[in-house]
């Protein structure tokens, strides 16, 4: 049996499946479908440590705490290497790959997309060895899905000659585009599989293939690996190097280009969780096809999904429409629309608009802020600290703040002083002082923020100094 390194590729941004999934917290972090984000359930797919090494996880710089809060809350270890800035799959698994070869370049390594769905956990642990075998042996193998409807959404493998002695894993005669509907169901009637894009390799022979296709973006990778350096327990790439990696995918890069690349079809219940009409989908319905989820209701409609977490939504006589509400954005679509999200975050972005990247609650390393209310020479927040936070120690030379706790005990450090502050008391924070929150407690601490001054923006904010190293 070969032993297979996972690594999870976890830096994507998710705008199709907006408002609730933007840049500041993406789909892979959100529990779309169940209870567990998709990023947890891969991870909890590979537990069994006979088949897989203790998974890496490669994200980007700032979704690291992210990344790790969620496995802490699964009880789950990885390790997180943290890319300075995006530059699609390509670069991504050749760090992969380097990472793996460094130990041995032997290595049998599954690259895993982290926001997939695979409901099989068996059967695709089964199929993993299986591949993984064929990739000792110098393939390339790629999970190939047998569709279940035309998707003009995904790319389609045409299937070879067997060239493994039980027959699974065959190898690839094409890999064609995202094709019409027409095409699409062609392709279904003619045996076609569609592309997962998850791969399993030996990791010296996928670094093999991109220096022979793409020789920039191997010695990038190797350079980001080779001086790596350690940040709080996260490895994190060089950013001079790894900027010098081109953007390309690896189905670009490699995949499209190598004679080694093989296919093995995998029956597990594969998604994309990349659209609302794929959530749809998968999420449990009732009789009249409604996906409800949160305060919601639907009257007389039919094969319609309405998310609202926070505030009451209902609809009426409607038929295959989609409906999200956050706090901040309401999305309405019809269900055989939902592709066009990601334009309309294009648009959102061209025009400005925070609340095409950033949630109204804004997630950090220590918990999180929303804001209540706000004027012209005011603001109120909720913030919420993890026990053990602490927030960085600071001053702003715009406002002053008033701090009231609800919940918990609050550790205050004013201008070098420390306070406790509890439950239905206060503390006042002026102008330019230096000051530090902190959780010392058990439980989560929640208190009001009332900030008051001529500027009130989140950049003004002198970091002196910060446990979480953040500029």
């Amino acid at each position: 049996m070969v032993k297979i390194l996972p690594v999870i590729m976890c830096g994507g941004s998710g705008t199709r499946v907006w408002p609730e999934s933007r840049e500041s917290r993406p789909k892979q972090f959100i529990s779309l479908i169940g209870e567990r984000s998709t990023f947890q359930s891969i991870v909890g797919m590979l537990d069994d440590r006979e088949i897989f090494s203790e998974p890496i996880v490669v994200t980007n710089a700032d979704y690291r705490f992210l990344a790790a809060e969620q496995l802490e809350e699964i009880g789950a270890k990885a390790t997180i290497v943290l890319e300075p800035m995006r530059r699609d799959s390509g670069p991504a698994v050749a760090i992969a790959a380097a990472l793996a070869a460094r130990s041995d370049p032997d290595a049998v390594v599954a690259v895993l997309a982290a926001d997939h769905v695979f409901r099989d956990s068996r059967l695709f642990a089964k199929l993993c060895q299986e591949a993984g075998l064929a990739a000792a042996a110098g393939v390339i193998v790629t999970f190939g899905i047998k569709p279940d409807h035309p998707a003009t959404g995904y790319g389609y493998i045409r299937a070879g000659d067997p060239i493994d002695a039980a027959g699974k894993v065959r190898k690839v005669e094409a890999f064609v585009e995202k094709p019409d509907e027409r095409t699409a169901q062609r392709f279904i009637d003619e045996g076609y599989l569609w592309n997962s894009g998850n791969f399993i390799f030996r990791a010296g022979g996928m670094l093999e293939e991109i220096n022979r296709f793409e020789p920039d973006m191997a010695s990038a990778a190797a350079s980001a690996v080779e001086k790596a350096r350690s940040d709080l327990g996260f490895l994190l790439l060089d950013a001079e190097s790894f900027a010098k990696a081109p953007k390309k995918s690896i189905d670009y890069a490699v995949m499209e280009r190598t004679d080694k690349a093989a296919v093995i079809a995998a029956d597990v219940g594969w998604s994309d969780i990349g659209l609302w009409s794929t959530i749809w989908r998968l999420s449990e319905r009732d009789d009249d096809g409604n996906s409800l989820r949160g305060k919601a209701v639907a009257m007389d409609s039919r094969n319609v999904l309405i998310r609202a977490n926070d505030q009451l939504t209902a609809v009426v006589g409607l038929d295959n429409i989609i409906v999200v509400t956050t706090p901040d954005a309401v999305l309405v679509v019809d269900a055989a629309q939902s592709d066009k999200i990601k334009q309309l975050v294009d648009r959102l972005k061209a025009e400005k608009r925070p609340e095409a990247s950033e949630h109204k609650r804004a997630y950090r390393p220590w918990g999180y802020y929303q804001s209540v209310d706000e004027g012209a020479r005011y603001q109120v927040k909720r913030i919420v600290v993890k026990p053990g936070g602490r927030l960085s120690l600071q001053k702003h030379f715009h406002r002053a703040e008033h701090w009231i706790v609800v919940r918990g005990t609050a550790e205050v450090t004013l201008n070098r002083e420390t306070h406790h502050v509890h439950e239905n008391e206060s503390i006042y924070l002026p102008i330019g002082c230096e000051h530090r929150l902190g959780n010392p407690g058990k439980i989560n601490l929640e208190l009001i923020e009332v900030q008051t001054g001529s500027y009130l923006g989140e950049d003004d904010i002198i970091r002196i100094e910060d446990v979480y190293n953040r500029g």
